[in-house]
């Protein structure tokens, strides 16, 4: 039997994607520890799971984070992007660290797996491969890997193949790198010296790259291609997204997503949908004289003011039973989410400029399965015309329908899981 531990920063968005690899890693028999917040404790233990609360200076509540972090309510755009990287990740590296030397401590952990924000693990990582067990690198959000052939993380853009775009590029990481996130890498460095009295030796955006590989939860068809990186650190095992539950009651309209109509899916995530003014609305405003039917899902919230006569809104609806019958998604770019329409081949609609989401937008415009509004407050007039070009321009279906073939060939979890046991069987014969 093996010994596994599996580290995830306290959201859900990146934890649950986790869950089904230690899931298996348990069905076969070993040992599974689970490093992560404490409301997540029922549900690690519901799946059979040894839960390990995070120390508590890191053990933030993801679903309110301006009352978890007061001073974020006065920052915006990329100044509110960096308080996130210093307050939620860097911050938390010392933290985190000293959680997982403790579940190290008995000399039996046979590899880490951890989500990509989980950056406990990197003093980890510097250390000799012989004297630690293996990490990896779960990518539960787009790569953010700096690269001289993509501008830079965080910002949204996407590449210019031309070479006037390539020169674009080149400043803008310049002065990501030596201005905007000058002040981030300081933090990542100061944090890491905090945590084991070492230097960072990389740029702090490609701290993944310590790890033992990267293996995002994607296809490679969705990835900007970055030709620098060293061979074999990125491995696209394809989404690891929830099964639906056994049960599902329809609402009482469930038959009208089954006319003529095409269906138009709208959805502010799981994080950033305590406003509503923001996606959702508008949305429903900008479709509602269309011959569509609108179906809004929030949640577990409820919309603040009526909605129009073609709309339709539930609280949860499990994608697997809504996804067959949609024709576009209009979402806030939650990397789960997108990728849940792909697995379904339907185009999207992408309104998001906060937790990473703008560079979820970026890829979907980028990989040509629809377009990015380039707002995560869009008016609705952009909404109703972005949402008539993806219904009537066949390349966004067609698209997405051939990443949808792609992805159908992966298997995250049994790759995952395969990995951490070539690991284990590595230390033991070593």
């Amino acid at each position: 039997m093996g010994h596994f531990v599996v580290g995830s920063s306290p959201i859900i968005g990146h934890l649950a994607p986790l869950l089904p690899v230690a899931t298996e890693l348990r069905r076969r028999g070993h040992r599974v520890q689970v490093l992560t917040g404490s409301r997540f404790s029922e549900r690690v233990t519901a799946a059979g799971l040894e839960h390990v609360s995070l120390p508590q200076e890191c053990d933030f509540d993801a679903q309110d984070l301006d009352a978890a972090f007061p001073e974020r309510t006065t920052k915006k755009g990329v100044s509110k992007l960096r308080f996130d990287i210093d307050n939620l990740f860097a911050n938390s590296m010392p933290h985190q660290y000293r959680a997982v030397q403790n579940l190290l401590a008995p000399g039996t952990v046979d590899a880490i797996l951890v989500d990509s924000a989980f950056c406990g693990v990197l003093p980890l990582a510097l250390q000799p491969k012989a004297q630690r067990p293996a990490v990896y690198t779960a990518g539960v959000v787009p790569m953010y890997v700096a690269s001289r052939d993509t501008p830079p993380i965080g910002l949204g853009l996407q590449p210019m193949a031309h070479p006037v775009g390539r020169v674009r590029d080149a400043v803008l990481n310049a002065l990501v790198r030596k201005v905007l996130f000058a002040p981030c890498h300081r933090v990542f460095a100061d944090r890491l010296r905090e945590a084991a009295g070492v230097e960072l030796p990389v740029y702090f955006m490609n701290g993944s790259l310590l790890t033992d590989a990267i293996l995002q939860l994607t296809c490679e068809s969705f990835e900007f291609p970055r030709h620098d990186l060293p061979p074999g650190v990125v491995s696209f095992v394809g989404p690891i997204l929830p099964s639906p539950p056994e049960t599902f009651e329809p609402p009482s309209w469930w038959a009208d997503l089954d006319g003529r109509k095409p269906v138009v899916l709208v959805t502010q995530g799981t994080i950033d949908n305590n406003d509503f003014s923001r996606l959702i609305v508008p949305a429903l405003q900008a479709l509602a004289d269309a011959d569509v039917v609108t179906v809004a899902t929030t949640g577990g919230k409820a919309l603040p003011s009526s909605v129009p006569t073609n709309a339709r809104v539930a609280e949860f609806i499990p994608y697997a039973h809504l996804l067959p019958k949609v024709d576009v998604m209009i979402t806030n770019g939650g990397y789960g989410g997108i990728h849940f329409a792909l697995t379904h081949g339907v185009p999207m609609v992408v309104g998001g400029d906060s937790e990473g989401n703008q560079d979820s937008a970026a890829l979907v415009s980028w990989s040509g399965t629809g377009i990015n509004l380039r707002n995560g407050s869009p008016k609705p007039a952009a909404i109703r015309k972005a949402v008539d070009k993806v219904l009537t321009d066949p390349s966004y279906r067609n698209r997405a329908q051939v990443l949808q073939r792609e992805l159908a060939g992966l298997s995250a979890v049994t790759t995952i899981a395969d990995r951490m046991e070539s690991a284990m069987r590595e230390r033991v014969s070593s």
